[in-house]
């Protein structure tokens, strides 16, 4: 179309064409862990299907024993000998000794018995327990010098076993004054405690008590020194009197640190002598070294 004299120039068109790119969603990777818990579900899954299809009646039972956390019966199949693993037994010779020959030492210990051993050889023990306090009882009532030390005897029974007490009063003293050397009465009367004991089997613990009045000798000697030393005293005495040497587990002193009387720890009654007489282990249970 021709255009007038008079008509403004023609204005240019402009098309402006947006192209949209291709839209990229972004994910995050929680789907990638959703996934990976799934599949360790199914592998367990599956794993269990297969140790219950190729297992016998006996190896489903270990099995489910050994998956139950509130069981508390130790069984000797737990390290795999006999059991649905067919392993070889920690408690092998084979094995065991040679890693104990390797390291030195026993580094661990398999517990073999059950609670219910445990509890039949703690009634054993508390049957022999009153056994023991009824023969020391007999023996100082028979014995006119002794009699009067019952109220020096305390029979306690603790988490290590059957404690006896040899207790100091004003009247009554097992030592010489600050020394290690028993004196006449706390002889004889060690006399009639060990007879009464030496026919119980149970592991012997001598432990040595004194007050808390200071030791006058300053270094040469103090109270753990003097306890240490009158426990030991006391085993020799004992072991004289016809304990054996073996059926002793440990000699300690302590000092003034598990004082008779708590609020009034300067008591004669502090200084004493116990002798425990411990819980047995069951048979068939592991040396612990």
């Amino acid at each position: 179309m021709a255009r007038g004299r008079n008509s403004p120039e023609p204005r240019p068109v402009i098309v402006k064409k947006i192209i949209k790119g291709s839209h990229v969603v972004h994910h995050s990777g929680a789907w990638k862990v959703a996934y990976a818990d799934f599949v360790t579900a199914m592998m367990a899954f599956f794993l269990l299907m297969w140790l219950i299809s190729s297992t016998d009646e006996q190896g489903r039972k270990a099995l489910a024993e050994y998956f139950t956390p509130t069981l508390v019966e130790m069984r000797n199949t737990n390290a795999g000998a006999d059991s649905f693993f067919r392993g070889d037994s920690l408690l092998s010779d084979d094995d065991y000794r040679s890693r104990a020959a390797q390291t030195g030492e026993r580094a661990i210990a398999i517990p073999q018995n059950s609670t219910a051993d445990n509890e039949i050889q703690k009634r054993k023990d508390r049957e022999e327990f009153e056994k023991v306090k009824q023969r020391v009882k007999e023996r100082l009532d028979r014995n006119q010098l002794l009699q009067k030390l019952h109220k020096n005897i305390r029979f306690t029974e603790t988490r290590e076993g059957l404690r006896i007490e040899l207790i100091d009063e004003a009247d009554f003293s097992m030592f010489a004054l600050a020394t290690d050397t028993l004196l006449p009465p706390a002889s004889r009367l060690l006399v009639e405690v060990a007879q009464a004991i030496k026919p119980a089997p149970n592991p012997l613990m001598v432990r040595g008590h004194t007050d808390a009045l200071p030791y006058s000798s300053g270094r040469d000697m103090n109270n753990w020194m003097l306890s240490t030393a009158r426990a030991e005293a006391t085993r020799k005495a004992l072991e004289q009197s016809g304990i054996e040497a073996t059926a002793f587990a440990r000699i300690e002193g302590v000092a003034d640190r598990e004082p008779y009387t708590p609020h009034d720890i300067y008591d004669p009654r502090n200084r004493r002598i116990s002798i425990t007489l411990g819980w047995q282990t069951p048979a068939g249970a592991p040396i612990t070294d």
